[in-house]
């Protein structure tokens, strides 16, 4: 017995309701959604002291416990200083904490080697800078594509390159495939480095001061555009900021306060 997107089974348990098609595609997302892009348990970081020079220990992060959802986002904010970057590191697996795990997409990174932490942050997290690093020699398109190139299973070239020429597409570039960094506006070579974060269909989108860079009116295109694709992609969005009007509309905010996130 059957009904549009649903079908009836008689199991060894008893009848049950299974989804098919995309009645089942969709609570596949939502389940995948459900599960923590990202978790932090009791993480510490702190630089030892200097003894010769009389330099006390300096703790930066205190026993940090964070689960962050598909789906989910927020900025985290603090003083100047305070851990927002080493913080946001850790989460990419780019710097390691001094104790506790760093959880991604349900795999304990401690222990791994740097090949092997490599590989989860290239097929599971993007980043967004302050500055977007792009390679001056090559076109938007072919900047998009460099982290293709990182990941342990090559993805088919013609779906990657379809794939990038769409995202291109959604954020208005779709004009400027060929265009060097040089020839791009400040906002347009930022919208290329968040395609390039999101080429690789990451669980997890990071960005470290993404509109320090930018005038008022490209900042504030910059965020609609990734609290747009946090919805639309499922992915948890974190973004560090100093800037107040940038958090607000990101649209949930956390604070670094000695050493813990308030909030």
């Amino acid at each position: 017995m059957s009904r549009q997107g649903w079908i009836f089974r008689v199991t060894p348990t008893g009848p049950k309701l299974l989804e098919t098609g995309p009645a089942k595609a969709e609570v596949e997302k939502m389940a995948e959604m459900t599960n923590p892009s990202v978790e932090l348990s009791g993480v510490s970081k702190w630089y030892e002291s200097n003894a010769s020079q009389e330099v006390p220990e300096r703790r930066i992060l205190d026993g940090l416990d964070l689960v962050v959802r598909g789906g989910e986002r927020f900025a985290i904010v603090g003083p100047s200083g305070c851990g927002k970057s080493t913080l946001l590191n850790i989460l990419g697996t780019l710097d390691a904490p001094s104790e506790g795990k760093v959880i991604v997409d349900g795999i304990d990174t401690s222990g791994l080697s740097e090949n092997e932490i490599a590989r989860i942050r290239s097929e599971k997290i993007g980043f967004i800078f302050q500055m977007h690093h792009l390679l001056p020699q090559c076109t938007a398109l072919e900047n998009v594509l460099v982290p293709t190139l990182a990941l342990a299973t090559r993805p088919d070239p013609a779906a990657a390159t379809e794939r990038a020429k769409r995202l291109l597409e959604r954020v208005g570039l779709a004009d400027k495939l060929n265009s060097q960094p040089g020839q791009l506006s400040g906002g347009e070579r930022q919208r290329v480095a968040v395609v390039r974060a999101l080429i690789n269909s990451p669980k997890l989108l990071l960005a470290d001061e993404p509109t320090g860079a930018l005038d008022e009116d490209n900042a504030k295109r910059l965020i609609d555009l990734l609290v747009e694709l946090n919805a639309s992609e499922g992915l948890a969005l974190i973004v560090v900021t100093h800037d107040r009007a940038v958090a607000e509309a990101v649209g949930s905010t956390r604070t670094l306060n000695r050493g813990k996130l308030e909030g």
